[in-house]
């Protein structure tokens, strides 16, 4: 009796990270979209090319700020209703929004449903990791968030590759893999740990200011959060950007660089690297040892990219691989984070903190914008990039390592 039990529980755990790995997946094909089919779809809807850098990142900038809203929305609903609501509310919300986006035909709308989209983009992540660690035990719980990278990150290749039959179609399948997430998630079951305060009144739940008004656990929540703005300036200017930054009064590339193959390469590199870092901290059984590795690595990366001026679109796609790798870091990072918290606050700090770093997209595009007009595209990256590792360095010393860490605990 007790090998049934304990065989179906382990059946129940591997559904479990399974469907939080394939929700990432569709997470990041939709994420992705946009960057990828950002020039082809802002053109196809009439956009004068000359004006498809600003719109674009209008656009972009829209999606992150609905990334910031979604993330609070979610992450505080993720700890008061539970992790498996948010999930179902979310993929349902940005499944909607994909769909539209195939209709729009202006920037405005494009732009709003884009904002629609990041809202619900938000929870996913966050609740599926926060989920994973809770289940797996302490010792065990590196490798769930490992297979959740691993598989996950793949979803911009497969956004790459179904971008290649127009952007339109590319929106519907989005929406349609949510759906079928949707009704795959029918079968996974709520936190443990959740369950055990969700009836006591008496522990605060979801209180988003429980992280603001007390200074020890407000500085731990930043940190959290500088330690990954590093890996979304890669991606969100570094690579997405690529046909700017192989213009001739930049890296001068002697072919166009296309920010979609630049984009698949760097995921491939991620969802590369996040396996080997997940495995490099069950080894070492420190989380912080494998961030200052992979922090140091990835400005070796973006120094490589920044130098190879003349570059052709082979030797850009692998530097894209190498700085993938680099950054590879994401679920460790916010593993990180979803274990410096308690249960009662955990989801909230889990689903904000990596779209708190994805929003910082916006003030990292402003002050690299801001940059680009007096020091040119490549010195300006070089800043960028000196200035996010050195607050990331210093944030992930202030940080304690939470390797087999018990998480069986609330905030007070």
């Amino acid at each position: 009796m007790t090998d049934t039990v304990s065989a179906k529980t382990t059946r129940n755990i591997v559904f479990l990270v399974l469907v939080a790995s394939l929700g990432y997946f569709v997470d990041i094909y939709d994420l992705l979209t946009f960057s990828i089919v950002r020039k082809s779809s802002l053109l196809d809807i009439g956009v004068k090319p000359a004006d498809v850098f600003d719109k674009g990142v209008f656009i972009i900038n829209l999606q992150m700020f609905g990334l910031l809203l979604g993330g609070i929305l979610w992450g505080v609903m993720g700890d008061k209703l539970g992790r498996i609501k948010v999930l179902f509310g979310s993929i349902l919300l940005y499944s909607i929004a994909n769909f539209a986006n195939a209709y729009v035909h202006d920037v405005n709308s494009y732009a709003i449903v884009r904002f629609i989209a990041g809202v619900g983009l938000a929870g996913e992540l966050g609740a599926g990791i926060t989920l994973v660690t809770e289940t797996l035990s302490k010792e065990k719980r590196g490798y769930g968030t490992m297979i959740v990278a691993a598989v996950g990150l793949f979803g911009a290749a497969a956004a790459v590759m179904v971008a290649k039959y127009g952007w339109r179609p590319a929106y519907k399948v989005g929406g349609g893999l949510g759906i079928l997430l949707l009704f795959l998630r029918l079968g996974t079951f709520e936190s443990g740990m959740f369950k055990n305060i969700e009836q006591k009144e008496t522990v605060s739940k979801g209180n988003f200011f429980m992280l603001l008004n007390n200074w020890g656990r407000f500085k731990k929540y930043l940190y959290c959060i500088l330690i990954g703005a590093p890996l979304w300036y890669v991606v969100g200017v570094l690579v997405t950007l690529a046909p700017e930054f192989g213009g001739p009064k930049a890296l001068a590339a002697k072919e166009p660089l296309n920010a979609g193959d630049g984009i698949l390469y760097t995921y491939i590199g991620i969802a590369v690297g996040g396996i080997v870092a997940g495995l490099f901290s069950q080894i070492t059984k420190s989380r912080k040892l494998v961030m200052y590795i992979f922090l140091l690595l990835s400005v070796v990366s973006v120094v490589v990219y920044l130098r190879s001026y003349g570059l052709t679109s082979q030797q850009f796609v692998w530097i894209c691989a190498f700085m993938g790798f680099a950054v590879g870091y994401w679920t460790i990072f916010v593993t990180i984070a979803a274990e410096q918290f308690g249960t009662n606050i955990r989801a909230t700090v889990a689903t904000t903190v990596p779209n708190f770093v994805r929003g910082a997209l916006i003030p990292i595009n402003l002050a690299f914008a801001a940059l680009k007009v007096n020091y040119g595209m490549i010195t300006s990256g070089y800043i960028m990039m000196a200035i996010l590792t050195i607050l990331a360095l210093y944030s992930l010393s202030q940080l304690k390592e939470t390797f087999s860490k018990d998480l069986n605990y609330v905030e007070v």
